[in-house]
This record gives structure tokens, sequence and C-alpha cells, in this order.
């Protein structure tokens, strides 16, 4: 067992007794967010003027005892170099450190290998959030349900559809004592609707040791042992060369390897939440985090939206940069980017108009994101089609084939006057001069 002092109950903790972690993953997981991550990164991706890390960030800000965050992935660190530093003079309360994995690890990898980072200061638990999830995030709900039950691990789950469910992490938990009694990641049949949403509590004692033991059950398959060459032999990890071998051998992730274990431990509870959560795995899935983040900074009466007026369907955000026609109405859920141009008699709803493109007068945008430099013709609609509010994905079936329901041009994408483009993804660069749907261009 890790030797850190066990928890004193909240009013007895020290202020570094809690930290947080960011999952950010790395280049080679974004295939399914591109057109866009071919440009930016899906961390860095703006929703809600914002990017998507952002909001994380802002939630653990509002977790009093957190000073510390690290993010922790395997993209390059000049990726993230200009928002930490843009960051921290926003969250002055938190110190931001960005953790590369020099290969994909996996969830409980990542956190194994920078494991003393982490443990430095000995705090008594840290936070884990997975950068890709769109949620409120209620930290400070799963904090104190962690102090009340004394518990090891504490999970953020939520309900969803018989039929969505299986494609998550399904939790049976003891509706009292909010225990969860067995973990299941994506089974082949049902057991629960509710699912795990990819936020994390730990305390510090009870996750490394899990995480280890999982190492270990690895390594101790008979395998062939190989000797590293004298250079490559790194002299802080002499003692445990095996326990590193089974580390860079297979990938380690919370969600298969680890939580089904904790559920045997009784002291791994849920928070479970009422309001809204969303995955952004998927270029189109921006759209409905966008919806939803700027849905709960209207209701949390943010100065950075639009007031509402004639044209202005709320919640809009747009980029103070941003040139807006007067006649032009837009929204619900619209964000306009930086320095992005709305021509007049323009209609734009439940869409994301991303930094210096251009929508020229009387076009109409829906369902739709627009892309960097990209221009939209006079006249022309660009269009994807809504899906139910409760749904968790982005396609849907036409003639048989699934198709993405949410409209994607990528960076400079241009679309002639009075042309039509519906359910489509574009990659950057393309020229649309003829009606398109339900194809994918490139």
């Amino acid at each position: 067992m890790l030797n850190v002092p066990f928890r004193q109950g909240a009013a007895g903790s020290h202020a570094s007794s809690t930290k947080a972690v960011i999952l950010v993953g790395g280049p080679s997981r974004g295939t399914r967010f591109r057109p866009l991550s071919l440009d930016v990164p899906k961390p860095l991706f703006d929703v809600a003027g914002h990017p998507i890390i952002w909001h994380c960030l802002k939630a653990v800000a509002k977790v009093p005892e957190i000073h510390e965050v690290f993010l922790v992935g395997y993209f390059d660190e000049s990726v993230f170099r200009d928002f930490i530093k843009d960051a921290s003079k926003e969250f002055p309360q938190l110190t931001i450190r960005y953790l590369r994995e020099y290969q994909a690890l996996g969830t409980a990898g990542g956190l194994y290998h920078f494991r003393d980072a982490i443990l430095k200061g000995r705090p008594e638990r840290f936070f884990v959030l997975n950068a890709d999830v769109c949620c409120s995030f209620p930290l400070n709900d799963m904090l104190r349900l962690f102090e009340e039950k004394d518990a090891e691990a504490v999970i953020l789950g939520t309900r969803v559809g018989n039929d969505a469910a299986t494609n998550f992490g399904c939790l049976v938990s003891d509706a009292h004592s909010k225990r969860v009694l067995h973990y299941v990641e994506k089974p082949e049949s049902h057991i629960s609707n509710l699912i795990n949403c990819g936020v994390y509590l730990f305390a510090t004692e009870c996750i490394f040791p899990s995480i280890r033991s999982a190492i270990k059950r690895r390594t101790d398959r008979p395998r062939m042992i190989s000797y590293p060459s004298s250079e490559n032999l790194d002299t802080s990890f002499v003692a445990s060369q095996a326990e590193e071998d089974g580390e860079k051998s297979e990938v380690l992730r919370l969600e298969q390897d680890i939580l089904s274990d904790l559920a045997d431990s009784k002291q791994f509870f849920v928070y479970e939440t009422k309001d809204f959560w969303r995955q952004i795995k998927t270029a189109g899935s921006a759209v409905p985090a966008n919806a939803l983040y700027l849905q709960q900074a209207f209701q949390s009466l943010s100065e950075e939206l639009t007031p509402p007026s004639a044209t202005i369907l709320p919640p809009v955000f747009i980029h103070p940069t941003a040139t807006v026609d007067p006649t032009a109405k837009l929204g619900p859920n619209v964000s306009i980017g930086p320095r992005a141009v709305i021509g007049a008699g323009v209609r734009i709803k439940e869409s994301i108009v991303l930094e210096d493109a251009e929508i020229k007068h009387d076009a109409c945008v829906l369902y739709s994101i627009i892309g960097w430099n990209s221009r939209v013709g006079a006249w022309a609609r660009v269009e994807g089609t809504p899906t139910p509010v409760a749904s968790h994905t982005t396609s849907i079936i036409k003639n048989g084939v699934k198709v993405q329901a949410i409209t994607i041009l990528g960076k400079e994408c241009a679309v002639g006057e009075e042309v039509r483009v519906q359910n489509c993804v574009c990659l950057p660069f393309k020229e649309l001069k003829r009606d398109v749907a339900n194809e994918v261009i490139m």
C-alpha cells in the first residue's frame, strides 16, 4: 500500500488534499473527429465560445480545494502551450501542467506512469475527467458523497435509454446506498441504463495499488523475458523492470481493466447526475455539446452571451471580433467565432461558425459546422437534420446508408451561390458548385 495519510473529512483536510487530472488523449485517436481534428486537436476545438477542455477546467476551478491540475496525453508539448498560458491567467488559483506520455498508455496506464507527479504533496484524492465529455461536472457533489461514504472511488453516472446503454460502461448500483455492485464496459446485452460518464474521484491510496495489481496480473502470465541493453535501462526503474515491461507492452484502461475490480471493493459509489451529459466523440457531436453548454451559460446569466432581441433567439454566443449584420437572424444554440462575417438576411440555427468564416447575404445554415476560413455563398443552404435531444448519436439512416446528421464543412471550403448542401461531411479546401446530399466529399 502507498503510505498516504487517510482522509480526515472535509473539515480537517489540508489545502493540497485534492488534485485533478484531465485526460486529453492524442493525435491518433481523433479520427472520428475528422475533418475538424485535421486542423485543431479535439480538446482545443471551440464549443460555446471556448475550447472543449476549458469547460472541464472551469468546473475544476469551482472546487476550492484544488490547486493543481494535470493534463495527461500524448500530443506534442507545443499543442497545449498557449492554452495553458491563457488558462493560467484566467484561473490564477490553479497550477496547470501538461504531462506527455511517450506513447498511448490508456486511461489507467497514463495515471500510473505519472503517479509520482500526482502523489507529490501527498494528496488524499484526485479527480479524473475525460476531456471529451460535455456535462455540468458536479465535482463538489461528488466530493461530498466521497466524504460522506468514506469512499475509495466515486464515479459520475447518468441514465440513458435502454437501447443506447450498451454503447457505454454500465453500472449496477444499490439505489439506497449508491454503492456500485457491478461494472461492465459496453456489455453485449442489457444490464442497466445507468452509465459511466467518464468523470471519477479516486482515493490515492486505493487507485494506484489497483492499477499496480492489474499490471502484475499481466506480467505474471508466462512470457519470454527480454533484457534491455544497458543504455536503455532507465536507472530509476531498474527495481521494477517487469512492471515497466508490462506497462509498455499493453495499454491499461480504467474502464476495461480497473473499474470492475473496484466494484468488488465495497467502497465504490456512484453519483447520479440528472443534469445534461453528452460524449464528444464525432465531429457532429460538437453541435449538441455546443447547445448544452450555451443553455447552461444562459441559465447562469452569463454575460458572454449576446442579449436576446428580435433577431437573436437565445442562447447565442458571438465573438467580440465577429461582424454580424443587424438583419441576420441567429439562434437558438449558435456560436459565432472570431472575425467571422455574417451577411444581411442570413439565418443560422443550431450551428457553429468557426473563425474567419463568411456567410454571404440571405444564406441559411442549420444543424451545421462551418469550418475556419470557409465561405457560404448568397442564397445557399447548408443544413443537417435535427436529432432527438435525448439521442446519443449524430448519425441517421438515409436510403439504407448511415450518414452524418450534422453537415460539416472543413477548413477553407466554399459553397457556391444558391447551392444546397445537406447531411454532408466536406473535407478541407473543397469547392461545392452543385447541390449535394448525404455524401462525404473528399
